[in-house]
């Protein structure tokens, strides 16, 4: 059985500014990085066979961090498929850019929604191969784990419905042919977050 725990990074400034986060490569902040440190503290004390992580910085920075606080040293694996959601035209807009410009939420030059969830479930495929019957960390990003969210669960979480928290914990697992959630947004181990 593979157990995944999904985080998604810590705040940076275009979350506190609530402006739509894509492929932009957007660093941590300071609460993010002291978000990171809290996740890093309460996941110590599992045992981790592996550490997955989007290649943006904001997820890699978190994970890196996370990390530190593992008592063994675990390489890093930088995924692609976890990379967020390509935005097109709305990467960088405000909720009232968006309201005003594409209240559809069509953002003309948008990753469809098929392509973003087949690389992403590509993803997951391949850390239950390399990683078979071992509990893996996994960063990533709002829209990724939201998807994953939606996909389990027929969208009754998930894309469209669920706010994640910066940093929030999530918790997948292989059971014979198919993932099932455990839990999700779980932010207990946070002293300080918005929703953004």
């Amino acid at each position: 059985m593979t157990t995944i725990c999904l985080v998604r990074h810590g705040e940076t400034d275009w979350n506190r500014a609530k402006r739509l986060q894509g492929q932009e490569d957007i660093p941590l902040n300071e609460l993010g990085r002291r978000q990171a440190k809290e996740c890093g503290a309460f996941l110590k004390n599992d045992q981790w066979d592996a550490i997955v992580a989007s290649p943006l910085s904001r997820a890699k920075e978190t994970a890196y961090i996370i990390e530190h606080y593992l008592p063994e040293d675990k390489e890093i694996v930088m995924m692609e498929h976890f990379k967020e959601r390509a935005f097109g035209k709305g990467s960088g807009l405000t909720h009232e850019e968006i309201n005003a410009q594409f209240p559809d939420r069509n953002y003309p030059g948008m990753e469809s929604f098929e392509d973003f969830q087949h690389r992403i479930f590509e993803g997951l495929h391949s850390i239950q191969h390399h990683f078979p019957s071992k509990k893996v960390l996994l960063v990533a990003h709002g829209a990724v784990i939201n998807c994953i969210l939606s996909v389990l669960t027929d969208g009754e979480i998930g894309t469209g419905k669920t706010k994640l928290i910066n940093a929030c914990i999530s918790n997948i697992e292989r059971l014979q042919d198919n993932w099932e959630l455990k839990s999700y947004n779980e932010t207990t181990h946070l002293t300080d977050y918005a929703s953004h």
